[in-house]
Formats: C-alpha cells, sequence, structure tokens
C-alpha cells in the first residue's frame, strides 16, 4: 500500500463530502428567510439517505457488481459493501485490492460524489416540495439514475473511454470528474422535476431575492476549497496529475468569475456578490471534465467561456417560463455541458484546437447528449411516480407562509422573540 496515496484519497473524500454543506450554504443564501432551514435539511437529506443506498447497493451497481450491457453493475455482488470489507480478528478492513491504497477508501470517495450530484438538484425545486418525498427520490434516483450513469463513464461502460461509443467513433470519451455524471445529469433531473411540479406561487410577477449574500459567498469558498478533492482528488493518487488538476481547476474558476463579473457589469451596471459567487461555482463546473487534459491557456479560456455563457443562460428561465429556483439548469447543465464539450476544442493533442481531430469533438457531444437522455427519461418515470403517489408539493398556503414551519416546525431567524427580548431589556 501506498500510504502517500491513500492519505491523499482519504483527504479528498473528506473535501468532497464538505462540498455537500458548502451547497446547503450556498443554496440556503439564496432562498428566502423562511425557507432557508428546508434547503439546509434537503441537503442533510442528500448526505444521509445516498449514504445508506451507497452502502446497500449503490457501490454494487456503479463499481462492484458484473457488467450488464455496460449501463450497470448488478447489485449483489457489492452488496453492503461485501466486496471491499473484511473482518480480521474481530476488526473490520478492506478486503485485498488491486490498487495501491485500500479499496474502503475507494468507496469513501464514490460516496461523497453520489451525495454532491444528487444535492445539487434540490436548488432547482427549493421553496415548495415535501422533505419526505425529497428522500424518496433520493433513495431512488441514485439507485437507478446516478449509480448507473457513474458505472457508464467511470467503470469501462457504454460512455467510458473504452466503452461502444468510443470505438465506434475512434476517440476515447473524456469525463476526468463528472461534466457529465455529476453536472449534467444533476441539471436535467432537475428540470424534469421543474417542469412536472410547477412554478412557485408568484414566479414572474414577484421578486424572489436571497435572504443572505454572506451565505452564498460562504457557500461558494467552501465549494471551491472541496473541488481540490473533488478534481485532484479524480487523479487516484498524490501525483502530478492531481497538482496540475488543482492548478486548471483555480485558473477556470477564478477566470469564470471575472468573465461573469464583466458580463454582468455590461448588463446591469455592477458587479454583484452573487454574480462572484455563482461566477465561481460556474467556473468550477465547467473545468471537472477537463481538469487533466487542457493546458494553463485553454484553462483560462474554458472558464472564461463558462463564465459568460452561464450568465446569460440564467436568464432563459424567465423567458421560457420554468422555476429553476436557484438556476441549476444555468450553472449546472450549461457549465457542464460546455466543460464536456469543449474538451472537444481544447483537449491537448485530442482537441479540434489543441490537437487538429475531429473526432474527440463527436464523442465529446454524443456523450453528453447521451447523458442528457438517460438522466431525463430515468428522472421523468421517477418523478411522475412520486407526483402521482405521495406527491410533490406542499400547498400553496404552506408555501406562502414559509416551507421551514410547514415541514420542520422550525424557523431560522426568531425576529419576534428578538425584537421582544430587546423591548424589555429597554424598559
Amino acid at each position: 500500500m501506498d500510504t502517500g496515496n491513500a492519505a491523499w484519497m482519504l483527504t479528498s473524500a473528506s473535501l468532497v463530502f464538505l462540498m455537500t454543506p458548502g451547497v446547503a450554504f450556498f443554496y440556503g443564501g439564496m432562498v428566502r428567510a423562511k425557507a432557508v432551514l428546508n434547503m439546509l435539511m434537503l441537503e442533510a437529506a442528500a448526505l444521509s439517505v445516498t449514504a445508506i443506498i451507497w452502502t446497500l447497493w449503490g457501490w454494487s451497481i456503479a463499481y462492484a457488481g458484473t457488467s450488464i450491457g455496460g449501463v450497470f453493475g448488478d447489485p449483489a455482488t457489492g452488496f453492503l459493501l461485501k466486496d471491499s470489507m473484511v473482518a480480521q480478528d474481530g476488526v473490520f478492513t478492506a478486503a485485498n485490492t488491486d490498487g495501491n491504497y485500500p479499496g474502503s477508501i475507494d468507496v469513501a470517495f464514490q460516496t461523497t460524489f453520489a451525495m454532491i450530484t444528487v444535492g445539487l438538484i434540490c436548488g432547482a425545486i427549493a421553496e415548495r416540495v415535501k422533505y419526505s418525498t425529497w428522500m424518496i427520490f433520493v433513495a431512488l434516483w441514485i439507485t437507478f439514475d446516478y449509480a448507473p450513469m457513474a458505472h457508464m463513464v467511470w467503470n469501462h461502460g457504454l460512455l467510458s473511454g473504452d466503452g461502444a461509443i468510443s470505438q465506434a467513433i475512434g476517440a476515447a470519451a473524456h469525463d476526468f470528474a463528472g461534466g457529465t455524471v455529476v453536472h449534467i445529469n444533476a441539471a436535467v433531473a432537475a428540470l424534469v422535476i421543474v417542469l412536472i411540479i410547477g412554478k412557485r406561487k408568484g414566479f414572474g410577477t414577484q421578486p424572489f431575492r436571497p435572504h443572505n449574500v454572506p451565505f452564498v459567498m460562504l457557500g461558494a469558498f467552501l465549494l471551491w476549497f472541496g473541488w481540490f478533492g473533488f478534481n485532484a482528488g479524480s487523479a487516484f493518487g498524490a501525483n502530478g496529475t492531481a497538482g496540475y488538476a488543482w492548478v486548471s481547476t483555480t485558473a477556470a474558476a477564478a477566470a469564470a468569475m471575472l468573465s461573469w463579473g464583466f458580463t454582468e457589469k455590461i448588463r446591469t451596471g455592477h458587479y454583484t456578490a452573487m454574480g462572484a459567487a455563482s461566477g465561481m461555482v460556474a467556473g468550477l463546473v465547467g473545468i471537472t471534465p477537463a481538469a487533466d487534459v487542457v493546458s494553463p491557456l485553454w484553462a483560462i479560456v474554458l472558464g472564461a467561456i463558462v463564465g459568460i455563457l452561464t450568465c446569460l443562460a440564467c436568464g432563459l428561465k424567465f423567458k421560457l417560463g420554468y422555476d429553476d429556483s436557484l438556476d441549476v439548469v444555468g450553472v449546472h447543465g450549461v457549465g457542464g455541458l460546455t466543460g464536456t464539450v469543449l474538451i472537444g476544442f481544447f483537449g491537448e493533442g485530442t482537441g479540434l484546437l489543441a490537437g487538429g481531430d475531429w473526432r474527440q469533438l463527436v464523442v465529446q457531444i454524443i456523450i453528453a447528449l447521451v447523458a442528457i437522455l438517460y438522466s431525463g427519461v430515468i428522472t421523468a418515470i421517477i418523478a411522475f411516480a412520486l407526483e402521482k403517489t405521495v406527491g410533490w408539493r406542499v400547498t400553496e398556503a404552506q408555501e406562502v407562509g414559509g416551507i421551514d414551519l410547514a415541514d420542520q416546525g422550525e424557523r431560522a431567524y426568531d425576529f419576534a422573540g428578538t425584537a421582544s427580548s430587546v423591548l424589555k431589556e429597554v424598559r
């Protein structure tokens, strides 16, 4: 065992775990004060439900089970992690693996990826869905969507670099850390659910302002920090690829933050904190599939392009009439799709501009389209089933009164109580 690699991968898993609380603050600051606890709880459910499902059969479907058609692994081989854990003298440790660090660390790392992916979705459906329905959705979506998608891309499946699509075109599909598996997947799922459950009361006729912009900035900074585990950890070792992924990730995020800000300044006359936070995240999303294969120059260019496109894309929901509450489609969908496709232009030695070959571009477009189709169909089936059985929405009165009170029975801020106590002290 290489203890250096083991230590780095455990650290990376912990950094990626931090990203879901980071998303909780990022999204939590964007919603109105009457819905912030519910948003934090939705993210808590993403962590907890995913951890159970991944332990039971998610790991097996994605990585441990015998591949079925290159789409998913059987859920039995690695059920309850029996392929990865072994008891020795009453103490559990990792089973023998071919890697240079224990397989249990891979389980930990991939668990956190599943957590953050499903956690991204709830930003689109903020302020109006039942916590109980969300928990059921997480369990079903991780089982039937995320785990198979991870298998297809990262376990020699249909969308992998050695899969059937890549072999047919003659170029290896590339998704370093989750342009398709994480960002396109989550954004398409978010859009499908939004179209099924409908808009919030007042969407398009009244402003929905973020209640705590410092929360949003804190979440964005936590996400940037956690992304070093997300991207650099996807090198699966303490090596040069990990180091370069750190550098390219930072360059792209910085470029996207600036390009988003410049775009905003031209359009509105201001450089906003909300724009800075969203630009950071957009750049991180865009570089995710490409962090190991684009040069420093192209990482900056990629980030700048993503920042501009995502900034413009976030306004589409008002023109097209879908209520994506916190711009999951605009940031993660457009950012993930752009980063995935731009590998076909900027990929070192293979891209159209950095290698003179058109085949990489074709394969990147195809895997993105297949990911969109798969996520859309599977999510639609799950979301429709839940809509027709347990239902997604809280009542209109509960939504207007505040979903925190309706679902959690709590308030994030006891303004009335604070005011009352101050008056008593004055008297």
